[in-house]
């Protein structure tokens, strides 16, 4: 799987990383919280030019190894493309909001009611649940819907 490219017999260190670059092999401390990050230090030089085609490492005995890079990942099974469905035929288009408004509008106007103002509300209506109440304490406070208020004519003591 692995091969060797190098023996150097590099003794590794518990707080530092090693990699390969430009066909030497480099050292840096591993990154810790609190702590700034560390400067990179060559170890040695392997003598060897690198190939794109591999991934260089620093095997458990301390030699440059590569093995064979997977570009690309997995080949994955290809999938058969089944033809597509047929579409069902297109309904006719549903005419828009305006015109549906329109015609309504037109088909009241036939009937004989052409806007509200034809319509006849009753005074006494407040669109509430029930008619107002006549009599009582209400019909010293309020006059009844339809007549005229009356008070009788000032006298000279003031009473009335």
């Amino acid at each position: 799987m692995a091969e060797k490219v190098s023996r150097l017999g590099i003794k590794r260190e518990k707080d530092m990383m090693y990699f390969i670059k430009d066909g030497a092999v480099w050292k840096v401390p591993r990154k810790q919280p609190g702590q700034p990050k560390g400067r990179q230090e060559k170890v040695a030089d392997g003598g060897f030019t690198q190939d794109n085609n591999f991934i260089y490492f620093l095997d458990k005995d301390g030699d440059v190894s590569r093995a064979a890079r997977a570009v690309g990942g997995q080949k994955r099974a290809k999938k058969v493309k089944k033809a597509p469905k047929k579409k069902a035929a297109k309904k006719a288009k549903k005419a828009p909001k305006k015109a549906k408004k329109a015609a309504k509008k037109a088909k009241k106007r036939a009937r004989g009611a052409s806007s509200l103002s034809d319509f006849v509300i009753p005074l006494y209506c407040s669109f509430s649940r029930r008619p107002p109440r006549f009599g009582g304490a209400a019909a010293t406070s309020a006059p009844r819907p339809g007549t005229l208020e009356r008070r009788p004519a000032a006298t000279a003591t003031g009473q009335g």
